[in-house]
């Protein structure tokens, strides 16, 4: 089992940035790739970006390429979310996940961690 703290969420203006993090602990942090995903009010949770155990391979989804990227810091135990020129339609309670078998799904998850991107 890992243990998954968000933090680096807030109100921003539209075009401004943010960068969201995520310290794990519990397992060893390089072993396994982490994911991070949004929630919107009144739907449902939805994929925004992962990255591989090395960082060495990253996926988005649409909605965010170009504007977010992840990373990861295996001596820090963190995985960050650089958001750029940000839109209301991010707002949304941004959560980490752990990925602990490598089978794409998510085994583990943090509180999440409020964005809200005022127009």
């Amino acid at each position: 089992q890992v243990q998954l703290v968000e933090s680096g969420g807030g109100l921003v203006q539209a075009g401004g940035s943010l960068r969201l993090s995520c310290a794990a602990s519990g397992r060893t942090f390089s072993n396994y790739a982490m994911g991070w995903f949004r929630q919107a009010p009144g739907k449902e949770r939805k994929f925004v970006a992962r990255i591989n155990w090395s960082g060495g391979s990253t996926d988005y989804a649409d909605s965010v390429k170009g504007r977010f990227t992840i990373s990861r810091d295996n001596a820090k135990n963190t995985v960050y979310l650089q958001m750029n020129n940000l839109k209301p339609e991010d707002t949304a309670v941004y959560y980490c996940a752990a990925d602990l078998s490598g089978s794409l799904g998510y085994d583990d998850w943090g509180q999440g961690t409020q964005v809200t991107v005022s127009s």
